[in-house]
């Protein structure tokens, strides 16, 4: 019998309304799926502080993987480029030190302005990043129970 997938989803509040879609087109697509699985959300001030979160997560081992969802945005007065890379090598990093697959759903659009026209066109955006990242947590977290079981058949 196979166990039930759980998750954790860490959401950062910068943008809270654009950001929480990515969550809730994961939800979706996992039901669509009919993947019995779990989520546990965390929320964070900023996409800086997923990193370390994702691996406390992960290093607790009650989770098969940890997907993190941002929206780093050129505001003009800082360097966006900077956080986002610092943000996505934090996750892979998590990932590779707990050995808990780090998904990112964080995205850093050139350009953004809190406009009817940039909010309409993100907001449906991460709805379709977050399918996209329930595909990738499923398939991932078959891959890696997989490993475990031809581990743990190997000791």
């Amino acid at each position: 019998m196979t166990k039930s997938p759980k998750f954790a989803f860490i959401k950062a509040r910068w943008h809270a309304e654009i950001v929480d879609q990515a969550h809730a087109g994961f939800e979706q697509r996992l039901g669509e799926l009919d993947a019995d699985a779990a989520i546990e959300s965390y929320d964070v001030p900023g996409a800086f502080e997923m990193p370390l979160l994702a691996q406390r997560l992960a290093e607790t081992g009650r989770y098969d993987a940890v997907i993190c969802a941002a929206l780093v945005v050129d505001g003009g007065i800082y360097r966006h480029d900077f956080v986002a890379q610092a943000v996505v090598s934090g996750l892979m990093e998590a990932g590779l030190k707990t050995g808990v697959p780090v998904l990112s759903v964080s995205l850093t659009p050139h350009h953004f302005q809190p406009t009817p026209e940039h909010q309409t066109f993100f907001h449906e955006h991460f709805v379709k990043k977050g399918r996209e990242a329930a595909e990738a947590a499923i398939d991932v977290a078959a891959l890696h129970r997989g490993r475990n079981n031809v581990a743990q058949a190997a000791a």
